[in-house]
């Protein structure tokens, strides 16, 4: 095993312009290292470089300039080893209508080149829970089904890298469950995998450490835990016991709001303000609290809190 998984240096892609449209710089000089063995997440808000990332790493797009190696294959000077190294789990549902489940990953696997004596097709049909349609056609296949299969199309090779591009858009909380079970399994046992997605609470659960891309740059990378740590606002939600009539006086660094449910809000910076002052201030304005409640900030508030500031994606 190496030590990273992936390593990028001065990534860029730059797509010809045509007509009336200019050239579009979709990757502005990306330098990341992906640890092996890890759960990386690779975030972003729509049109910030992702998808042009992945397809680089897959082969499928020639980037522009700098270097990519994927477990220790140089793309440049090892295409094949590197591409044999990773499998793609795209978005988009696109396979051959006209294929059997089975067939699907057998044909695959003959383009990766795999010994029919080494194929894993059966094992690989029960990882992703299509046993029992093995032999249906991929048309008559529901679309978290289809999902499945373009798992199972993405380990036919046994990579040592698995991108996950989207994995659960649209998809039931079964499938879903499913999936990071066996995401949780195939890392278990060495797989590196990398992780786009939309719901950021599956980042937060799922990855170690997280980069967030926006406008073809990563303007973040650190441990999940890490990110979160960054944000330094805390909030104390507190019921009263009857509707509030009077003023609270807050300390400095605190502020206020009622909610429509009569519940009072207040957000402080947990790193100069603790919970007792504010608990403090409400009981000195003579309010009985019935509940009270804390909120942490989470991965969304970060992710806002970054994307925001630089403004709209390209």
């Amino acid at each position: 095993m190496t030590q990273n998984a992936i390593r990028i240096e001065g990534l860029r892609k730059t797509y010809a312009g045509g007509g009336n449209q200019p050239a579009k710089e979709a990757l502005k000089g990306i330098d990341l290292d992906i640890p092996a063995g890890s759960i990386f997440g690779l975030l972003g808000p729509n049109g910030a470089g992702k998808s042009t990332l992945i397809n680089i790493l897959a082969g499928l797009v020639t980037k522009t300039a700098g270097k990519v190696e994927i477990w220790g294959f140089d793309q440049d000077i090892n295409p094949r080893q590197s591409r044999a190294s990773i499998g793609v789990m795209p978005q988009e549902l696109n396979m051959d209508p006209f294929f059997t489940a089975r067939a699907a990953l057998e044909v695959q696997a003959g383009l990766y080149g795999v010994p029919k004596k080494q194929r894993r097709t059966d094992e690989i049909l029960d990882l992703i829970g299509l046993t029992d349609k093995a032999d249906a056609w991929a048309r008559s296949l529901s679309g978290g089904m289809r999902r499945r299969l373009l798992l199972g199309k993405a380990l036919v090779h046994s990579p040592n890298v698995l991108v996950l591009d989207e994995p659960t858009a649209g998809v039931d909380i079964e499938l879903r469950q499913m999936l990071w079970t066996n995401v949780r399994k195939m890392n278990d046992e060495g797989m590196t995998i990398i992780l786009t997605t939309h719901y950021l609470e599956e980042a937060e659960q799922m990855c170690d450490e997280i980069a967030i891309i926006n406008q073809g740059e990563v303007i973040v990378r650190d441990k999940t835990a890490n990110l979160i740590g960054r944000m330094d606002s805390k909030t104390l939600i507190i019921v009263p016991d009857a509707p509030v009539t009077r003023a609270v006086t807050l300390p400095d660094g605190v502020a206020m709001t009622t909610r429509r449910d009569g519940a009072l809000v207040f957000t402080y910076r947990r790193n100069t303000t603790n919970a007792d002052v504010v608990l403090n201030a409400v009981q000195a304005a003579g309010i009985t609290i019935r509940d009270v409640a804390t909120q942490e900030p989470d991965l969304e508030d970060v992710f806002v809190a970054l994307t925001s500031t630089k403004g709209d994606a390209a």
